[in-house]
């Protein structure tokens, strides 16, 4: 049986997350110790009792969720669950960064700092109230894409996330994703609603945070990962560090092939799914796209880690 290891994205974060392992773990401390060294910043202290608000945004929730994962993944090694139990890592967008630090290919200064940046660019890459993004639920991404472009109309209005077989999430200038909402709805989506999102994530309006990106990452010792990243803009596995650090950069304006990359990971063998991190969303999407068999399992306590051992 192939397995992969799968690592959350933004809105997947919660007030305490990591700190019942930080607690069981010191491998796990150690994580959060060394992510709050190289931001210069206490963020354990706002990821365990700050306010949500503050963790939300996404200079703080970026480097936050990634620092959740690699403290599971600290916790699994130390219970004799290590890397080697995977065939493929992956990551739902800010998620590929933990995936990459996971496999080596990054260490976890770098991506804690790599993070930090991408977080504070991508939030000033659009004015406030400039962009938006919306959910099309039981809308094929094509169709969804379709409703995009004829919702344009001169404006930025792109397919950001094509999530699992009935979620598409869409990103632009604000008005066009406000007809692209009206125009889904007239063509028998479930449901098309807004998302309480602080910018429009991969989309061209992104483009200055993709060159933000571009120079963080030239600055980075990028370096071939122990086991294959399946990258979010390609769908599929990827092992060159300077293929790595350019897809990295298309990653913020390109969109996010989360179906694909799951389908790909199942045609390569793939029948067991481990999200390691916060939350369970990933595992409900590849509930979702996954036609077959296959084991999903969500890692984020000390109890997940017992469960896997017992």
């Amino acid at each position: 049986m192939s397995r992969a290891f799968v690592f959350p994205g933004q809105g997947a974060q919660t007030i305490g997350m990591g700190r019942a392992l930080a607690l069981a773990y010191p491998a796990a401390k150690a994580v959060f110790d060394e992510v709050d060294d190289a931001l210069g910043q206490a963020l354990s202290d706002l990821i365990w009792e700050g306010q949500i608000a503050d963790l939300t945004l996404t200079q703080n929730a970026q480097p936050a969720l990634m620092a959740t994962s690699l403290a599971v993944m600290a916790a699994l090694k130390a219970e004799g669950f290590g890397l080697d139990q995977a065939s493929f890592v992956a990551g739902h967008s800010l998620g590929e960064y933990s995936a990459l630090c996971a496999a080596g290919a990054l260490s976890l200064s770098d991506t804690a700092r790599l993070l930090r940046t991408r977080g504070k660019a991508m939030q000033e890459a659009v004015p406030v109230g400039i962009g938006a993004m919306a959910a099309l639920l039981g809308m094929s991404y094509a169709d969804a894409a379709d409703v995009a472009a004829e919702a344009a109309q001169g404006d930025v209005c792109q397919a950001a996330n094509d999530n699992d077989p009935s979620q598409v999430v869409i990103s632009g200038h604000k008005a066009a994703i406000e007809r692209a909402v009206e125009i889904a709805k007239a063509r028998g989506a479930k449901r098309a609603m807004l998302l309480p999102v602080s910018a429009p994530f991969h989309c061209a309006l992104m483009q200055p945070a993709a060159a933000v990106m571009a120079e963080a990452l030239a600055g980075v010792n990028v370096l071939p990962p122990k086991v294959p990243v399946v990258v979010n803009v390609r769908a599929e596995a990827v092992t060159e560090p300077d293929r790595i650090r350019a897809l990295l950069v298309a990653q913020v304006t390109g969109a996010v092939r989360w179906r694909e990359s799951v389908l790909w990971m199942e045609g390569a063998g793939v029948s067991e799914f481990w999200e390691i991190g916060a939350g369970k969303a990933l595992s409900g999407m590849i509930k979702r796209i996954v036609q077959g068999e296959v084991v999903l399992r969500s890692i984020g306590t000390p109890e997940d880690v017992a469960a896997l051992k017992a």
